[in-house]
C-alpha cells in the first residue's frame, strides 16, 4: 500500500500520547500504529481527547518495559504503508513532515529532517540540530556520528531494517548507521519538522540515564567485537567504534559532574 505508516511505541505515555498522535494525524498518514509496551490500552486514552480515527491501529508487546526497539519492530511487522516513520510518544511532528520526507525516502531509501530540541515543561527551544533553512543537505555516516541530537529517518519498509532489541539507549544511532551502511549518504531537510522533547524522568533524562547509557555503549562495543554490528563497510565500523569510546568518556564526565552537583 502506498502511504506512510507512523509507528509510535508507548510506555507510560498517557500524558503525551494524544499530542503525538494528533501531530501525526495532521500529516495525513495511511495509518498510525500505537504499540503499547506497558500493557495499557491507549485507545480510550486517545478517545477521551477526541482522537477517534479509522487510521489508528493498536498493538502491544505483551510486556511492560520490553523496550522501544521491540515495539518498533512489532509495529513495522504489521505496517502496511510503503514508508515507515518513527515517532516517540513524547515527541511531535510539525505539519508537512511526511509530505517532505516520503518522496525522498521512496527515491533514496530513507530521509530525515532537521530537529528542534524543546524543553517539554516550558516549550522553549533549547537548540536546533542544524541552522534552519530551506532545501535539502546530504549527510554521510561521518556527519551523522558528529551529531548529538536523535534523528528519526523515514524509511522504505521494503528495506526490512530491524532495530536492535537489546539496546534501550542508543538504538537510534545503531539503526541509522545501518541505513548509511546500506544506502550511502542520505538526504536531510534543513527545515525542522520534528520536535525532540526533553522531559525530566524520561529514559534519556532520568537520574539513572548515565548508567543506562554506559550499559548501552557496552552492548554496542560487544556487538562490534563479535560480529561488527552487521556493518559491511569497515570505515563505518571503525568510526562507530571510535565514536562510542568518545561517548563513554563524555558520559562518565557528565555522570561525575552530575553527582558532584
Amino acid at each position: 500500500m502506498d502511504g506512510v505508516s507512523v509507528v509510535i511505541p508507548a510506555f507510560r505515555a498517557q500524558d503525551t500520547i494524544a499530542r503525538a498522535v494528533a501531530s501525526a494525524l495532521r500529516q495525513d498518514p495511511a495509518e498510525i500504529i500505537v504499540v503499547s509496551d506497558d500493557d495499557a490500552d491507549y485507545a480510550p486514552v486517545l478517545a477521551r481527547e477526541g482522537l477517534r480515527d479509522g487510521r489508528l491501529r493498536h498493538a502491544t508487546t505483551g510486556r511492560t518495559g520490553a523496550g522501544p526497539s521491540i515495539a518498533r519492530n512489532l509495529g513495522q511487522a504489521i505496517a502496511m504503508g510503503d514508508i515507515v516513520a518513527w515517532l516517540d510518544a513524547d515527541d511531535l511532528f510539525h505539519p508537512g513532515r511526511l509530505a517532505a520526507l516520503a518522496p525522498l525516502a521512496r527515491d533514496r531509501g530513507a530521509a530525515a529532517d532537521n530537529v528542534r530540541v524543546v524543553d517539554d515543561a516550558t516549550g522553549r527551544e533549547l537548540q536546533c540540530l542544524f541552522p534552519p533553512g530551506d532545501g535539502v543537505m546530504e549527510m554521510d555516516a561521518e556527519g551523522f556520528l558528529a551529531t548529538s541530537v536523535p534523528m528519526m529517518f523515514a524509511v522504505r519498509r521494503s528495506l526490512d531494517l530491524r532495530w536492535d532489541e537489546d539496546l534501550l539507549l542508543g538504538d537510534d544511532v545503531a539503526y541509522n548507521l545501518r541505513l548509511f551502511d546500506r544506502l550511502g549518504p542520505l538526504p536531510v531537510t534543513l527545515r525542522p519538522f520534528h520536535d525532540y522533547r526533553v522531559r525530566l524522568g524520561s529514559i534519556c533524562h532520568g537520574d539513572d540515564s548515565a548508567a543506562k547509557a554506559e550499559e548501552g555503549y557496552g552492548v554496542m562495543l560487544r556487538h562490534l567485537a563479535e560480529d561488527g554490528f552487521g556493518f559491511t563497510r569497515w570505515e563505518i565500523r571503525a568510526a562507530f567504534a571510535a565514536s562510542r569510546q568518545r561517548k563513554i568518556a563524555l558520559n562518565r564526565e557528565f555522570d561525575a559532574a552530575h553527582r558532584a552537583g
